[in-house]
């Protein structure tokens, strides 16, 4: 029993941080309708900034909270700007050529973040204490503690912005029904920007959180990225509580799997996210918590 329940708390910590790169995914493609191959490498770059700002031999050796919340910021106008410098021009264009800008862009961050920084892995501590709070057989972290709480302070954060702002309603307007929002007053393109920023600040938080478990490195975030995608496709593209209760789901899967099907192990694990994928497009493509669009034709 003590041995199911330390998987299932490693699942559900692990879980929270797909989520939270789910979320990412689901607030881009719910505002524009696309698919962010390049949301995995955007908060790599961010991290990055994170350990420039809070590491001590090779940074300016910033306390760590400072660092993070410096590489959140920078995260929000790095999405930003790369919506309206990069993305705007094909707003318009079709799924595929889409794709390959997202994709194009995981190239090019990937190799800009290896030119800038360094290609080799780096530290960065983590924001909460060492040790672990132990519960009879379970021993819990501090640090899977703090990603918790700090996630789901951030979902109930978001939870309000986007249901009791005039500003959270706006964003969600214009990627609902952008016509009739420009009709209304609302700055369609600037709401979009501000929804490509918000993706970029949760995939900061997401990296910093994680890097203290993976080190900084240009290839820290694709395993993670892949994981985020089956959350959200578990929990539906369109739905964002689905993307957190999703990616909680996937990490416990994950953390059953490997430790009760001796064949998958740790080495297949990435093999399960996929099989999840895989399955849920068969069996309820919206996902759990999506909704079925029906066009008029």
């Amino acid at each position: 029993m003590a041995l199911f329940l330390q998987r299932l708390i490693d699942g559900i910590g692990n879980g929270m941080l797909y989520g939270a790169v789910a979320l990412a995914l689901v607030l881009i493609y719910r505002a524009t309708g696309m698919v962010n191959f390049a949301q995995g490498e955007m908060a790599m770059f961010c991290t990055f900034i994170t350990w420039k700002l809070a590491d001590h031999e090779f940074g300016l050796g910033l306390p760590i909270v400072a660092g993070i919340a410096g590489g959140v910021i920078f995260g929000f106008l790095f999405g930003a700007a790369l919506e309206r410098v990069v993305i705007r021009p094909f707003e318009s264009a079709d799924h595929l050529r889409q794709m390959i800008v997202t994709l194009g862009l995981f190239l090019a961050i990937n190799a800009l973040a290896a030119w800038i920084f360094t290609a080799d892995t780096q530290r960065l501590a983590s924001p909460f204490p060492s040790g672990a709070l132990r519960l009879g057989g379970v021993s819990v972290s501090y640090h899977q503690l703090g990603v918790i709480a700090v996630l789901l302070v951030m979902a109930l954060a978001l939870r309000e912005l986007f249901g009791r702002t005039r500003l959270g309603l706006a964003i969600r307007g214009a990627s609902m029904n952008p016509e009739s929002s420009r009709l209304l007053g609302v700055d369609v393109s600037r709401m979009l920007m501000i929804g490509w920023g918000l993706s970029a600040a949760i995939g900061a938080l997401a990296g910093a959180l994680v890097a203290p478990a993976v080190f900084v490195s240009p290839g820290m975030m694709q395993t993670l990225l892949l994981y985020g995608f089956a959350a959200a496709v578990l929990g539906g593209f369109d739905s964002a509580p689905g993307a957190l209760v999703g990616g909680v789901m996937v990490g416990v899967v994950q953390a059953m799997v490997s430790g009760y099907v001796p064949a998958v192990g740790t080495q297949l694990q990435l093999a399960t996210a996929f099989a999840l994928i895989l399955m849920v497009l068969l069996v309820r493509p919206q996902g759990l918590f999506g909704r079925v669009s029906v066009e008029r034709v």
